[in-house]
């Protein structure tokens, strides 16, 4: 078939390695440190972590936050931010230390996905048209550039900056369905390695996800072996099968032999929870994910389409059927899900980059004026947003924005810090200039499209998380609240019985109130959260609940913590009958 590319061999000069890397360490590193756990699944899944790292064999092989069974996820996430902890606890507090693995997972994820992209751009069916005289790029040129823009896409998408840096075990599912992207393109070349790598990240995300994440991948797999025809379905069933196989079961067969009675009951709920999270009717779900993922995904998404429309010739080809090998099963899983929730839209984002690159050489010059000229203007403008704001809560002015600011974060006293300000202008000037050099010099390789989208979002993730970083830990932080509730719980308290508290909250309070919960024994303090009045606790005969604290994060006015005390009531005292007179 004729190829649809036609290029020349100067728009196939690729990023320098220096900058590309460094494009990802600052990506990723922002935002990991000086920071508590947040609020919902990064202080939940911290708290999985802390629990592990210092408890005993039983906490590692079934994941709970003290004492309290997560059912949700395999335990391998959970596994590498626990021995961050432990090995870093002589000088890392646990928050910290619990990020590290947390950088290291995503600079890998990014890495798989440029070799998939690169190993991909260099087949012959994707290939620039021939000139007769030559000066069209050589393959290994025009694979590279391909492979810098899937990883210039990836790290553009809105939704993978929060995301990407929590402490949850969708990254490692993430490092793991790219690790997965790549086996798939490798099997294509070396049917061995390739198979090999496919069966190691399937088990992975086995042991870091559910089954049914697991079924749909291998699905989705076998489906693309019968479309593409340089698919090696004999090694994938012989080679990667059952490396998938043993890594798999690896976690189930060593809790049943360690902990047999309580691992039968904790893998059965493994399977039950993973079943209903995907079990719900598509109508709520399915509106909340056409609502929120084009935004979370953007721009991999609409350039992913772009792909699949301008390549229709080639859509068995193993650029296009690999990649929607692993998005079209997520998406059904997306839609699917019980709960409207983002958690799994990071998923998708491996895929889309690899798919996404390829409509970069194909992309009209009207179009990739449209993007360029869509980053500069919206993330100049946000950009601007954010230093005004820092501005307004360092000095007062714009005064809007500081009463704005007052009202968002009552009681929040904004610090100078000058090495956060520092990078901060560090950063805003390098995207000036990124923007001088795009529109003054009109570059016509390939990543030109893809490269301000980059490092608008790169520029965003960076000044939030050094400006407004203080303000955003302030407001999503239960620190203050466990603090306070610490010092009004009684010196000889037995254990805290939680009424209506989340497992961020759980987590939290453990670790900074230095807490002892229990979810089975008659305790002797309360700790609940009340949305509305749900009235006192029922009093006994012989004990009364007493309320001692009530409050709640000055950030949020939804949530009403409440702490009782158990109060014995005095025995009334035993009469003695006086001595019987005999009648006379």
């Amino acid at each position: 078939m004729r190829s649809v590319v036609r290029l020349t061999a100067s728009a196939t000069s690729a990023l320098p390695r220096w900058l590309l890397l460094t494009i990802c360490i600052v990506y990723a590193s922002f935002g990991l440190f000086g920071r508590d756990p947040w609020k919902n699944e990064d202080a939940a899944g911290f708290g999985v972590m802390w629990t592990m790292a210092k408890g005993t064999a039983h906490d590692w092989m079934l994941p709970n936050i003290v004492g309290k069974y997560i059912t949700s996820d395999g335990p391998l996430g959970y596994w590498l931010g626990a021995v961050a902890i432990r090995v870093l606890s002589p000088w890392v507090d646990a928050s910290n230390a619990s990020r590290v693995f947390t950088g290291l997972l995503f600079c890998a994820a990014c890495a798989f996905v440029w070799y998939a992209a690169y190993l991909l751009g260099r087949r012959p069916e994707v290939q620039p048209f021939k000139y007769a005289f030559g000066g069209e790029p050589e393959p290994r040129d025009y694979g590279r550039t391909l492979a810098d823009g899937a990883l210039l896409i990836l790290l553009a998408c809105f939704g993978l900056a929060e995301r990407g840096h929590e402490t949850t075990p969708q990254l490692a599912q993430f490092v793991c369905i790219a690790m997965l992207v790549y086996g798939l393109v490798r099997m294509i070349d070396k049917p061995v390695q390739g198979s090999l790598l496919w069966g190691l990240a399937l088990g992975l995300v086995a042991l870091t996800a559910n089954p049914v994440l697991v079924s749909a991948l291998l699905v989705g797999t076998l489906v693309m072996t019968l479309i593409v025809r340089e698919a090696q379905l004999r090694w994938l069933l012989l080679a990667g099968l059952p490396v998938a196989l043993v890594v798999s079961i690896a976690w189930p067969v060593a809790a049943l032999i360690t902990f047999p009675d309580d691992a039968v009951w904790f893998l059965h709920q493994w399977v039950h929870v993973s079943i209903n999270t995907f079990g719900g009717p598509p109508g709520s779900v399915l509106r909340y994910a056409l609502k929120n993922l084009p935004l979370f995904t953007w721009p991999a998404w609409p350039l992913a389409i772009w792909a699949w429309f301008s390549w229709s010739g080639l859509r068995r080809a193993p650029h296009i059927a690999i990649p929607m090998s692993v998005i079209a099963p997520l998406l059904i899983l997306v839609v699917l899900q019980s709960m409207s929730t983002n958690r799994f839209y990071m998923l998708l984002l491996p895929a889309l980059a690899v798919l996404a690159t390829f409509a970069l050489p194909t992309l009209k010059r009207g179009a990739i004026n449209a993007i360029d000229w869509f980053a500069v203007l919206s993330f100049t403008i946000l950009g601007s947003f954010v230093w005004l704001v820092w501005l307004a809560g360092m000095t007062g002015f714009p005064h809007p924005l500081a009463r704005n600011l007052a009202r968002l974060a009552p009681g929040f006293t904004p610090q100078f810090k000058i090495l956060s300000f520092v990078c901060a202008v560090a950063v805003t000037v390098c995207w000036f200039a990124l923007v001088q050099w795009r529109i003054a010099r009109h570059p016509k390789v390939l990543w030109r499209s893809v490269v301000l989208s980059s490092a608008g979002t790169t520029l965003m993730w960076v000044l939030l998380m050094t400006l407004w970083l203080p303000v955003v830990n302030y407001s999503r932080t239960y620190k203050d609240v466990a603090q306070q509730i610490a010092s009004h719980l009684p010196d000889d308290y037995t254990c805290i019985s939680p009424v209506r508290l989340g497992d961020a909250q759980i987590a939290t309070f453990a670790y900074f109130g230095n807490m002892h919960f229990s979810f089975d024994e008659d305790c002797d303090v309360i700790l609940r959260q009340d949305t509305q009045d749900f009235g006192e606790p029922s009093s006994m005969s012989n004990f009364v609940w007493k309320l001692v604290w009530e409050g709640r994060r000055v950030a949020d006015r939804d949530e009403r913590f409440r702490l009782y005390v158990r109060i014995d009531r005095p025995k009334p005292p035993v009469k003695r009958r006086g001595p019987r007179q005999k009648p006379g």
